[in-house]
């Protein structure tokens, strides 16, 4: 990752090819969906410059005209995910439901792609045109609502954090990977028994007045996504 730490510029800084030279037969936009393609399919370490060329039926070596190398993909394909948002719409004036909306959106991309995370916690802050556009939106939906800048954008990152945990947990469940989506009958039978024991008098208040687990199913855990940011976020504005 040496190539990322002495790059002067980003790869959308210069433009998508030189000024000589013959006319480019690829662009970014189709490079980087066939790499979309292979991640959704394979995941993300199958995503290399070789297997996008094969992809293309091309050669490695002409990728390199339209992108500096594989962290430029990547980059790339980050910002294509945060471009499938619809930022279309007016700020409504609710700024929380605008928010909400907008988090949604962004936890249903993180479920499609779900390689998502893992790029991310490898490329660091690397905005690219479609994420800077939701930042502005996000920001244009903030107006209204109480709070300073800093809070603001401390509010739009907790949406990002909380959409990748709740996409996590949707493909691990998925993958059938989800300690939780194993026996839940079984895990909420022993919790109650070990509560029933009376060493844990709080545990026990709370499980019977709580009552037994219901499955959560993707309606479900986005109705719970949205009831913690509709709790988080006002008092982080607040």
């Amino acid at each position: 990752m040496a190539d990322r730490e002495t790059r002067p510029t980003t790869v959308w800084s210069r433009p998508e090819r030189g000024a000589r030279g013959p006319a480019p037969e690829r662009s970014r936009y189709e490079i980087t969906a066939v790499a979309l393609a292979l991640a959704d399919a394979e995941g993300l370490a199958a995503v290399s410059m070789r297997a996008v060329a094969q992809r293309l039926g091309t050669g490695p070596a002409s990728l390199y005209r339209y992108v500096g190398s594989r962290d430029e993909l990547l980059d790339l394909m980050a910002d294509a995910v945060a471009g499938e948002l619809d930022l279309s719409a007016a700020p409504s004036g609710d700024w929380l439901g605008d928010l909400v909306g907008l988090a949604l959106q962004s936890k249903a991309a993180h479920t499609r792609h779900p390689w998502l995370p893992e790029l991310n916690d490898r490329r660091g802050e690397v905005l690219g045109p479609h994420a800077i556009d939701y930042l502005d939106h996000a920001l244009a939906v903030l107006a209204p609502a109480p709070g300073t800048s800093r809070q603001k954008l401390e509010a739009i990152g907790l949406l990002g954090g909380l959409a990748t945990l709740f996409a996590r947990r949707e493909a691990m469940a998925a993958a059938g990977e989800d300690p939780r989506a194993g026996d839940p009958p079984a895990q909420a039978a022993h919790l109650a028994a070990v509560a029933a024991e009376g060493r844990h008098p709080h545990l026990l208040a709370a499980l019977t007045t709580a009552g037994p687990p219901r499955p959560a199913g993707p309606a479900e855990r986005d109705a719970l996504f949205e009831r913690l940011l509709r709790r988080l976020l006002p008092a982080m504005l607040g």
